[in-house]
């Protein structure tokens, strides 16, 4: 059974980037943007009345260097920080900033653990260990004896752990851009690819839009990329099951 899309023209396009739009990479800096993805998503953006959004765990400056001006809004930090247009200041909730203290302890569990790395982000950290996927479980446990105020959460990421506030989620990055021309008034389909971006599938599915996780529909990103080629080319979605 084919899932129902909301067509182009009544569409808002809200993608994650890391392993749905790019290939996931041994450190988020080496990362490749393949050209045809930027002529794709040009293509695209007037296709959606520029109702075109990035949503991503990354700083938006990171999203930003990475596609400049190519989506209309870009929410990062899963939530933490919102650019609702171009040229507009970024958009924080009043969140808690992650104790110094925790970040030593992250520093001091991926030096214990060869192939491990600490990426600092604005409101929280992650510990990468694609390099090492064996020490996983260990160092979930060492996060768990850190991570001790129930303000923040740890989650599963792809060969990564992410500590963050509780009070924002991909989900409210999602009601938050809907809200505002020009994606009111239009259906959300949102794609992602990891646990992170269950709360946007789940929002997306209630607004009456799609929520679609790339393992279920596509094969992998380039499988995403190509799907939405083929949209910029001829204007519709191609069926999904």
């Amino acid at each position: 059974m084919s899932i129902e899309l909301p067509p182009l023209a009544h569409a808002a396009l809200l993608l994650d980037l890391d392993g749905t739009l790019l290939d996931l990479a041994p450190t988020p800096e080496s990362v490749v943007v393949p050209p045809g993805l930027i002529a794709t998503l040009r293509a695209l953006r007037p296709m959606l009345g520029d109702a075109l959004a990035i949503i991503s765990g990354r700083p938006v400056e990171q999203v930003e260097g990475l596609l400049p001006a190519i989506p209309y809004a870009i929410a990062g930090e899963h939530g933490g920080a919102v650019r609702p247009g171009p040229g507009i200041a970024l958009v924080r909730p009043d969140l808690p900033a992650v104790p110094a203290s925790w970040l030593s302890a992250a520093d001091a569990i991926a030096s214990a653990e060869p192939g491990t790395r600490v990426e600092r982000k604005p409101r929280g950290f992650v510990l990468h260990y694609r390099a090492t996927p064996a020490s996983g479980p260990r160092l979930h446990i060492a996060l768990q004896s850190v991570v001790i105020d129930l303000q923040f959460e740890i989650l599963p990421a792809s060969m990564a752990w992410e500590v963050r506030p509780r009070g924002v989620d991909n989900g409210t990055a999602v009601r938050q851009l809907m809200q505002a021309a020009p994606f009111a008034g239009r259906l959300p389909v949102f794609i992602g690819d990891d646990v992170t971006d269950w709360d946007a599938i789940r929002t997306a599915n209630a607004m009456g839009g799609a929520g679609l996780l790339v393992e279920d529909h596509f094969d992998g990103p380039a499988g995403v990329r190509d799907w939405l080629h083929r949209a910029a080319q001829t204007g519709s979605w191609a069926p999904l099951d």
